[in-house]
Order: C-alpha cells, then structure tokens, then sequence
C-alpha cells in the first residue's frame, strides 16, 4: 500500500512547499531524465519533460500536499509526457515497438520504477554527457546540469565564467549529441574502457576546481567537491565491478578528508605540511580506505592512474605527522604512475616526493628538466616547486625570484598571496 501525500506542517505555506519541491528535484532529477532519456532518446528533451513534471509538482502540491514518495510521482509524470511526446510523433509505431508495449500502461503517480532499471539509466546518462564528441567545458557544464542538479548560475559562479557562456556550452552539448546521433547507452569492449576515463576526468576536474580553485578569491569552493565526490560515489554503487571508479572515488575521499585544515581562519591557505592533521576528517579517511579496498578486490592485473593516486593519498591519510610520511614509498607510486599515465604534472609532483625522501638536490635536477615542456609553461606551481627546492639548497635569491614568477601566473588570489609571502621569506 502506497503512503498517503503528506500536507505541511501547520504552519507551512506555499513557500515552505516550493522549497521542498526545489529540494526533492534536485535529488532526483538526475534519475529523471536519465529515465526519460532512455524513452525518448534524446537528453535535451528529456531535461525539458524533467522540467514539466516540476512545473506540475509546483501546480499540485501545494494544493494537495506532497507525495509519499515525491521522487516515483516525478518520474511517473515525466514518464506519462514522454509518453504522450512518443504518440505525437509520426513515427510512434516503430517507437512503441522499440520502446515496448509497457509503455502503454504507464505506472500509477504512487509506484516507484524499478531500481534496477533507473540505475542502468544513471549509468546511460553519465557516459553520454561525458561523450567524447563534446568539448571539456561542454562535459562538465553537461554533467553538473543533468547528473549534479545544479542550475545554469550555479556552474556560472562556480567557475567564474558568465552565465551566458555557460547556459550556450549546455544548448551547444545537448544539440551536438541530438545531431551527432549519439546513441543514449553504456558502450562495451575497448570503447568502453576508453569512454570511462572520460567520465572518470570529468569528475575529477570537477572536485579539483573546488578544492584548488584556478582563479578567484577564495581557495576552496567545497560546494564543486561535494558535488563531485556524490557523483563518484553514485558512479562506484553503478559499477562495482570497475577498479579505476572506485580509485577515484577512495582518491576523492582521502582528498576531501583534508578541506578543514587546508584553510586558516581568514582563507589563507595552509601548506600540507603545516597543517593540523587533528582536523582531517577520520569518517572520510575510513571510507577512501573502503574503496581503495573495493579497487583492490576488483583489479585484475596492475593498479590504473586513480589507483596509483589513491594510494598515494593513502600514504598520507596513514601518516599522523608531516615528517613521519612514508615519502619513498610516495616517490615509488609516483613513479608508477609516470610510467602509467606520463605528464609533466606528474613527474613535477613526482619531483616533490623524491625531494622529501632524497633531498632538493635530485628533484631540482627532475624539476630543471621540466622547464622547457610547453604544458607547464603558464603553469604557476612549477615555478613554485622549483622556488622551494632552491630556498632549501640556500640559493635564496633565485627562490624568490620563482616565487615571484609563479604569483603572476596564478589567477587565485589567496595562492597569490602566499607565493608573494614565500618570496618576501627569502629576503
């Protein structure tokens, strides 16, 4: 038996009940139109049918009251319109019989869809908003939107980008997979591996943007991590079976384990080394534990890129000091992954931990050698590393001057600061 709506509390007017609706959607939308998209092939429109059914909750709850299961009553509407959209169409006979005949007799407003079959479509909707024939930008505005919940001003703020140019990367996403005909699907074999990581990096370049913010005035934007670290969970309970998903998703954990510490009271960023581990979060610390172990129970030969880095931030969950850290095995994992996944960004980190585990003098030498790779030309962290290795080995002059250099290429106002602190040190 289906519970009864559920009327406000005394008291509660139709702004109460507008908010509760805001809030219910957000949580489900992601289920919604990745089951919409399923029926109607086409992720656009099944955003706009997701949008209807709210348009209908704000019309009919605050008369009749909320639902008992707010989420199946939204899906069920979206469902019926999808419905009623497949009949208008001139081709509605070869729809219903790709579709099915289930489709004929739609669920009552009250019964939830099968979980089963909403998690193949979570599944359907992360790869095609990650596909490959869409630009960067375009997958992460994408994904925010339709699998984060998060409005058009929302992502703007986020990345410090206009609103506008954000609200034409998602109409430009949603028409380039309509005129593309990308098939609404999980693909399988090589294409699927290679479709993953996809996905994989846009979520990692989601939960990076909030806990390292390229420009603005703060350093964090925890909302980003948030927002990240939920999709890889969702993403790890739809593929148990994939050891890189939950990498990420332990990567993500160990990570966000540390946001308490990474600030000071007024903003002001806190170096790893000075930070004051009481403050990590030992909850979060347990569950990248938990998935690391998933990743190992599930690897069926040598650990992927965010293995190898979960494992690395492993080593320094485990560590109760800064100096107590295990930086040789640090050093080995990052040179597991250079070999892995080969980047000048991994080999400048992988030069960090070779300087705590066998001084400045052979990182430096790591460092020097990265210099003319044209990646990390404008990239504000090499010339900061290479700052800190020279302020240790006492050429204190050529330290400051790197700081100085990388404080004008970074766009962040709180990294700015330090660096200019860290070179006004070396004076």
């Amino acid at each position: 038996m289906n519970p009864p709506p559920r009327p406000g509390p005394p008291g509660t007017g139709p702004g109460d009940t507008a908010r509760v609706i805001e809030t219910v959607f957000r949580m489900e939308s992601p289920r919604v139109i990745a089951h919409v998209a399923r029926l109607v092939r086409d992720v656009g429109i099944a955003e706009e049918l997701a949008q209807d059914a709210l348009v209908a909750a704000l019309e009919r709850w605050p008369r009749d009251g909320v639902p008992g299961n707010p989420g199946a009553w939204l899906m069920t509407t979206a469902r019926h319109r999808a419905v009623d959209l497949i009949r208008r169409r001139e081709n509605y006979a070869a729809k219903l019989a790709e579709i099915g005949r289930d489709l004929t007799h739609a669920a009552p407003p009250e019964e939830p869809p099968d979980p089963a079959g909403i998690d193949d479509d979570l599944l359907r909707l992360v790869f095609t908003a990650c596909h490959p024939v869409l630009s960067r930008d375009a997958r992460v505005a994408l994904t925010l939107k339709l699998l984060g919940g998060l409005g058009t001003a929302e992502i703007a703020r986020a990345f410090l980008v206009p609103e506008a140019t954000v609200a034409q990367r998602v109409v430009r996403a949603k028409r380039t997979l309509a005129t593309r005909n990308v098939a609404f699907e999980v693909p399988s074999g090589p294409d699927r591996a290679a479709r993953l990581g996809s996905v994989l990096d846009v979520i990692y370049l989601i939960f990076n943007e909030g806990y390292a913010a390229t420009a603005g005035d703060d350093l964090l934007r925890p909302g980003l991590c948030e927002d990240a670290l939920r999709l890889a969970r969702v993403l790890s309970g739809l593929m148990p079976g994939e050891p890189e998903v939950h990498g990420l998703a332990a990567l993500l954990e160990f990570q966000a384990s540390r946001t308490a510490a990474r600030t000071g009271p007024d903003g002001t960023p806190v170096l790893l080394r000075d930070q004051d581990r009481t403050r990590w979060n030992r909850m979060l610390i347990a569950r990248g534990v938990t998935a690391l172990g998933r990743a190992g129970a599930t690897a069926q030969g040598a650990p992927g890129p965010y293995v190898l880095q979960a494992m690395i931030a492993a080593c320094h969950a485990h560590a109760d000091t800064y100096e107590r850290t295990d930086w040789p095995r640090i050093a080995t994992l990052y040179g597991l992954l250079a070999a892995r996944a080969p980047s000048p960004v991994v080999e400048l980190n992988r030069a960090v931990a070779v300087s705590l585990a066998d001084g400045p003098a052979p990182a430096l030498e790591i460092v020097d050698a990265l210099t003319a790779e044209p990646a990390l030309r404008a990239y504000h962290l090499l010339p900061s590393v290479r700052g800190d290795l020279l302020h240790r080995l006492g050429r204190t002059e050529e330290a400051r001057a790197e700081f100085e250099r990388a404080a004008t290429l970074t766009r962040n106002t709180r990294e700015r600061d330090l660096l200019l602190t860290r070179a006004e040190e070396c004076r």
